[in-house]
């Protein structure tokens, strides 16, 4: 249910998944809510994507524990296959 799911950016490291769940359920019901601990960042799913609509429009750039929170559509996580880069092996030709 990806279009359910909220990222939620600029969090100060004091905010818990409890606090953030209060927050969005205001919004609508919360399936889930985490906390990324030490990042600044957390997930919300909502329980439909009209509700995580509303509760983007209503939350992003409004201010929750002295910061300005950054709402958006959550993006599908990267493949782990999918990292690039180079090997930075050395070869001889």
């Amino acid at each position: 249910m990806q279009e359910s799911k909220l990222f939620v950016g600029n969090l100060s490291y004091s905010v818990t998944s409890e606090e953030l769940t209060e927050l969005f359920s205001g919004h609508g019901t919360v399936v889930e809510a985490k906390v990324i601990e030490g990042k600044g960042f957390g997930f919300v799913e909502m329980g439909s994507p009209e509700e995580a609509e509303s509760a983007k429009e209503a939350l992003n750039g409004t201010d929750f524990s002295g910061r300005a929170l950054n709402v958006d559509k959550a993006k599908p996580p990267k493949s782990r296959d999918d990292r690039g880069g180079g090997g930075g092996g050395y070869r001889r030709y």
